[in-house]
């Protein structure tokens, strides 16, 4: 399995990246933004999977290890072939997509090239649960440790980080720290204050 290229760039053509490694050129299928990113000459790092179909063999990279992990989550939807799954992460990146997955919110997958409102609807409940880890680092990564009970500010920061603006996200989190809601944890915090903007019903 090769699960990872590093080298100088040969050539780049269609969203297709060509990589040296060790005199062999690897042509890997990468993002838009990855594509227009990898100029030639330059050295470019890909985590990689390796798709076998019956008549291909076709090798995806990504930047970053959540963009590959997100991409295989999202080959286990019913519909949603590796194309597809590359099309998603080249409008939306990993946040946006927990984002909307936590916020159940299909809208962001329709505006991807191919995704009709129906595989749409099924990406955001075929996802539910399987990206808590990457909600958790969002929370963790604003402020380098995820705690229980007195998470608000953390909250905050990650819904800052997830796209919202710092007016939204005070709104949403002051909205939701009840007494009750602070015995949640900081990923049930961020998934309720999620769905709460999601719906427009944050009150300024």
């Amino acid at each position: 399995m090769i699960s990872s290229l590093r080298g100088p760039v040969l050539d780049v053509r269609s969203g297709t990246v060509v990589v040296d490694v060790g005199g062999v050129g690897f042509a890997v299928e990468v993002t838009g933004t990855q594509a227009l990113a990898s100029a030639r000459g330059s050295e470019v790092f890909f985590h990689t999977m390796l798709v076998v179909r019956e008549d291909s063999l076709t090798l995806f990279g990504f930047a970053t290890r959540d963009e590959l992990d997100v991409f295989s989550i999202l080959l286990g939807v019913s519909g949603v072939g590796p194309r597809s799954a590359l099309g998603v992460l080249s409008v939306l990146s990993p946040d946006e997509i927990v984002a909307a997955v936590i916020a159940e919110d299909d809208k962001p997958f329709r505006s991807v090239s191919g995704i009709g409102p129906k595989t749409a609807k099924l990406i955001t409940v075929s996802l539910a649960g399987k990206l808590d880890s990457l909600a958790a680092e969002a929370v963790a990564g604003a402020t380098g440790r995820v705690t229980v009970s007195t998470g608000s500010a953390s909250v905050q920061a990650a819904l800052v980080g997830l796209g919202w603006s710092e007016r939204d996200a005070e709104a949403a989190v002051a909205q939701i720290t009840t007494p009750a809601d602070r015995l949640l944890s900081d990923q049930e915090l961020l998934r309720t204050a999620l769905a709460l903007l999601g719906s427009g019903g944050v009150v300024r």
